[in-house]
């Protein structure tokens, strides 16, 4: 089957049960998706498909065909951040980092469907990522300091 992952096609033999989150990170090596619960609960493996948060963890890879996946590693560049990772910098919302790929991913698609979010709707968008540190306060800043730009998808 055919991937679309960070905007590169990939061929992939994977068998029919095999989630997303794996093939993303043991068959093309993209580890900055993390496996936590593994039951679509923490939100560490958030991905965007089709430019939608998804859990990579409850998505079969089958299902992903010709679909366009990014990762952490499809955003930003180290010297040109995405807009939402270089919040994350500027307002210390981040403590051991674990979490921080899925909460930048699941707020770059908060913001793609609601581009001018008020404090409670960051909130419900971010409920389901979850930050052991709890570094919450800090995550709704950086998210809400990107809102009011013009293109947060970067």
């Amino acid at each position: 089957m055919r991937l679309i992952v960070n905007g590169a096609p990939h061929d992939v033999a994977v068998p029919g049960h095999e989630t997303l989150l794996a093939t993303l990170r043991e068959r093309l090596q993209l580890t900055g998706t993390k496996l936590v619960c593994g039951r679509g609960e923490c939100g560490a493996c958030t991905v965007l498909l089709d430019g939608r948060s998804a859990y990579s963890c409850l998505t079969l890879t089958a299902a992903c065909t010709d679909r366009t996946i990014t990762t952490i590693e499809g955003i930003g560049r180290e010297d040109a951040l995405h807009p939402i990772q270089a919040a994350f910098v500027e307002h210390d919302a981040l403590q051991c980092g674990f979490c921080t790929p899925g909460q930048i991913l699941a707020g770059i698609a908060l913001l793609g469907e609601n581009p001018n979010p008020t404090e409670d709707d960051v909130r419900r968008g971010m409920s389901g990522n979850l930050c052991r540190c709890g570094a919450y306060p800090k995550i709704l800043r950086a998210i809400l300091s990107v809102a009011n730009q013009v293109d947060a998808n970067g």
